[in-house]
């Protein structure tokens, strides 16, 4: 029999939790079993492999201590990471036991938390052990406590050699029916593969620098289409252009909504349109999408549109009046 012990807490030396797994440590040997300790603070830059250290254990102790709120930052990782990559077939066949002491207050919430935790995981929870520690002294010598822990580590030796089996709970049920989390569905050695990338941390600053690009050069790619490939407008204009002698001009429209201003160019008789922006041109013309299609509807010109104020422009009129000549809707 195998198991492996995860620590959650900071590794003071008056932790009391240090002192209650090193008294079920030798109670476990004494019995022949194998136990493996975690200390997840020595991990904490791989934290999403450890669930992987499953495989080879018949159940886990989960330890904790609360120092003032909650079950600590590096326990609620390591059950994220569990949640994430963990092998869920495996933790449904492993018995966990919670160990937690407290030198605030919260040593029962936090064994509930871990016990809740794990039945959400699928794991199979074994009666766990809580307790408020004071003074360190007064509680390493107090023969009743040691004969309390010794025994909750006989009992987790004995659920776990007999697969003592316990009533269905309301997590059990909750884990069934009203969790619906999207997961990745992965094989186990997929998770533990991707355990490993998201632990590397070049790694992941490799592809979250990747994702950046991409993301940046598709972005690049969709707005081209908007911006080069509008041809709202150019037909229209090109159908009822009318060439005029020898003129010369440029315009430039800013039509509302459109990414790029529509360019006008009247060379010789000769008309170029294009959305785009352009430097040097004569008249720059802002106009709202309503008023440019009343004008190419017939139902305005451009000389009664700049007149009114719904479009305005800048530049040389004489060539801005030119342009009901040059478009006859």
């Amino acid at each position: 029999m195998k198991i492996n012990i995860y620590y959650g807490g900071r590794g003071l030396l008056d932790d009391p939790t240090l002192y209650v797994l090193n008294k079920m440590e030798d109670v476990l040997r004494e019995l022949r079993v194998s136990v493996e300790r975690f200390n997840i603070y020595e991990h904490k830059n791989e934290i999403a492999t450890l669930p992987q250290t499953f495989k080879d254990a018949d159940g886990i102790i989960l330890a904790t201590t609360i120092e003032w709120l909650g079950i600590g930052g590096y326990m609620q990782q390591f059950l994220d990471a569990c949640w994430l990559y963990g092998d869920k077939e495996k933790i449904s066949q492993t018995y966990m036991q919670p160990i937690v002491m407290s030198t605030t207050y919260g040593e029962r919430e936090g064994e509930s938390t871990l016990s809740n935790a794990w039945e959400i995981l699928g794991g199979l929870p074994c009666s766990g052990l809580c307790g408020y520690v004071e003074d360190m002294v007064t509680f390493e010598m107090n023969k009743d406590y040691s004969l309390i822990i010794e025994k909750k580590a006989e009992n987790l030796y004995r659920t776990i050699s007999q697969k003592i089996k316990s009533l269905p709970t309301s997590n059990q049920a909750v884990k069934q029916s009203v969790l619906r989390t999207q997961q990745l569905n992965l094989t186990p050695q997929e998770s533990e593969q991707l355990s490993k990338y998201v632990s590397d941390d070049t790694y992941v600053k490799q592809q979250k620098e990747d994702i950046e690009e991409l993301a940046s050069m598709f972005k690049d790619m969709l707005g081209k289409p908007a911006m080069d490939g509008d041809h709202s407008y150019i037909k229209e204009l090109e159908s009822h252009f009318v060439p005029t002698g020898d003129f010369t001009a440029s315009y430039s429209f800013i039509i509302e909504g459109k990414k790029s201003p529509l360019y006008m160019g009247v060379h010789d008789g000769e008309l170029e349109l294009h959305y785009g922006e352009e430097d040097d041109v004569d008249v720059i013309a802002k106009v709202s999408n309503e008023v440019m299609q009343s004008i190419i509807d017939g139902r305005m010109t451009f000389q009664r549109a700049f007149m009114t104020g719904e479009m305005t422009a800048k530049g040389n009129f004489k060539i801005l009046r030119m342009l009901d000549q040059l478009f006859v809707f």
